[in-house]
């Protein structure tokens, strides 16, 4: 496996694949200007012209609470275009490895889910993200779908960086304490993603369903703690419900991914003091 064809990478997820394969590997970047991967003809042409080894799919309609108002629009972003990225990746017999979400899952299990069990989302997002799931393993016998949750990192807007802008702007904040869910370093993530390629190569993997997350679980409300002890924010942070801070799309309570199949990722504690360290270099 010499050459990975990275979709979305402009992404906050896509700039750290990039970065994670370059140098060992031909990585050839596209995000939407390159190539419209709603459009399935083009898709089609365009990934059998290049020929790459594998592919990483990246991109994704991530606004959640806006695709309450627009599904079908994140239909065609989350589920018909990875249908698209499937046909051209089964003409040329390559592995696909497509990124997938927690918001597949009802939200309720407290023992966390795992990467066989009923799927059941409560939102527009959620229902999106499956369909992208099952036109992977519907349409190509070489799919490796990895969910993964609560991402932040260096290239985009995240959770991290609210806080912080929050903790320099206000005396008192009120952050919801009854979603739980594993916080998820895009870097940590993207090195999963090589490792599970690499596995792929070796034979260690068959296609299916992975799961992606940095290790322990937490709340958004002690998230938002851990990160104002690193920084040293003096700020009055409150726990909320979700009830008291109403959203668009209905988020789950308990999405908690447990991996049973990739080597355990570190812990998110570990993960964001790093982030936290390294944030100058990036911003």
């Amino acid at each position: 496996m010499n050459s990975i064809l990275i979709l979305g990478a402009n992404g906050m997820l896509g700039h750290d694949l990039v970065e994670t394969f370059s140098g060992d590997y031909e990585v050839t970047a596209w995000d939407i200007d390159d190539c419209d991967l709603t459009n399935k003809e083009l898709v089609v042409q365009k990934i059998t012209e290049l020929q790459p080894d594998a592919i990483v799919n990246a991109a994704a309609y991530t606004a959640v609470d806006q695709a309450e108002e627009d599904e079908a629009t994140a239909q065609k972003v989350n589920g018909e275009a990875v249908g698209n990225v499937a046909a051209a990746a089964k003409e040329l017999d390559i592995p696909v490895v497509h990124v997938s979400t927690d918001y597949v899952f009802e939200g309720t299990n407290e023992q966390g889910y795992n990467e066989e069990d009923p799927t059941g989302p409560q939102n527009a997002y959620g229902r999106t993200k499956l369909a992208g799931e099952e036109a992977l393993m519907n349409g190509h016998n070489k799919g490796y779908v990895v969910r993964t949750a609560w991402l932040y990192g260096h290239h985009g807007g995240n959770f991290v960086e609210t806080m912080m802008k929050l903790a320099a702007e206000k005396d008192e904040l009120k952050v919801v304490n009854d979603q739980h869910g594993s916080p998820t370093f895009t870097k940590d993530l993207a090195k999963q993603i090589r490792v599970l390629l690499e596995g792929i190569e070796a034979g260690e993997y068959e296609p299916g369903i992975f799961h992606a997350t940095n290790s322990d679980a937490t709340t958004w409300h002690d998230f938002a703690a851990e990160i104002f002890r690193l920084t040293n924010a003096e700020i009055d942070l409150s726990p909320c419900t979700t009830e008291e801070f109403p959203r668009p799309a209905k988020r789950p309570e308990w999405s908690v991914l447990n991996n049973n199949k990739l080597p355990s990722m570190r812990s998110w504690k570990e993960a964001l003091a790093e982030y936290i360290e390294t944030r100058q270099d990036t911003k």
